[in-house]
């Protein structure tokens, strides 16, 4: 327009130029007309490159960036052993990963929603935890244990079975949304069904009717800047403990620790105040009460011993 053409005809002229499909002039060029359409050229070509420079470049930036977080992240992940696996990262699943860490543990958390992870500074991944593949990415093989956090019932169970094949022997910790999935997941290998609103009802009962009982056992379990715990020691199959009375062992004395009650295997009811009688079994658990120092004494008695 700026050389006389109509709207039409600089138009036309202006996409035949950038698109260099050059069919012909629109009317005979001048010598303004050739340095106009030369600079157009120049012009038009150069800020198209820009913009698709800038925006490959972007693109490519943010998928070699994630490229590299991943494989960084996966490098990590690999390198664990004995961490809890948290698949969920809903309000329940934030709250466990919060009390494993402030109990040491060290914690792969597994999510579908990238948005609720991709923060996080713990290792991570984001898929389906109900697929195989994904559950080993996350070091099921290597973990101590496994939170089922998920959004349903089903999909906890699915987590459960799949999660149970994949390792025999790995504590499966699943939340029921409901008292009725509670059995089902027994049934589908979880070491133990939790429903939080179950838990909570007991808890603000327990404080209701038994504060000082409450409070306590809340405070061993929980507060970290206490000296005493409450805590278990497993007898394994090649413990030195195992198959011994309590009372040949002598493990209050020895350690401090003061041996609150003995439970002979999974699911079995517990001992209080076990007598020196008492034969510990391969699997079995003792809970013991002290400070630090005396469990970390009990947890060194029964360890296995290391070999060269």
């Amino acid at each position: 327009m700026i050389l006389g053409y109509t709207f039409l005809d600089a138009l036309y002229q202006t996409c035949m130029t950038m698109t260099t499909v050059g069919y012909g002039e629109v009317h005979q060029p001048t010598t303004a007309m050739k340095v106009f359409s030369t600079s157009l050229m120049i012009m038009g070509v150069g800020i198209a490159l820009y913009n698709l420079t800038v925006m490959v470049g972007t693109i490519t930036e943010g998928e070699v960036r994630r490229y590299f977080e991943r494989r960084r992240m996966d490098r990590r992940i690999a390198a664990m052993s004995g961490h809890v696996i948290v698949c969920g990262h809903g309000r329940v699943g934030r709250s466990a990963v919060e009390h494993l860490k402030a109990m040491g543990a060290q914690v792969v958390v597994v999510d579908t929603v990238p948005e609720r992870v991709v923060q996080l500074l713990d290792p991570h991944l984001v898929g389906d935890c109900t697929r195989d593949e994904v559950l080993i990415a996350a070091g099921v093989h290597r973990a101590r244990a496994l939170v089922a956090t998920l959004e349903t019932d089903a999909d906890t169970v699915y987590l459960t079975l799949s999660a149970r094949a994949l390792r025999p022997d790995l504590v499966i910790i699943s939340r029921a949304r409901t008292v009725d999935s509670k059995e089902k997941l027994s049934l589908a290998g979880a070491t133990r069904a939790v429903n939080p609103q179950l838990i909570g009802g007991r808890r603000i009962a327990a404080f209701a009717l038994q504060a000082h009982v409450a409070e306590f056992l809340d405070v061993v379990m929980h507060d970290d800047e206490l000296d005493f715990r409450v805590q278990q020691v497993r007898v394994t199959v090649h413990s030195p403990l195992a198959g011994k009375r309590l009372g040949d062992l002598d493990l209050e004395h020895r350690s401090g620790a003061r041996l609150l009650a003995y439970r002979p295997g999974p699911r079995l009811p517990f001992q209080p105040n076990p007598d020196d009688d008492t034969v510990l079994a391969i699997g079995s658990v003792l809970i013991a009460f002290g400070s630090l120092d005396q469990i970390d004494a009990l947890g060194g008695m029964a360890a296995a011993p290391v070999t060269a």
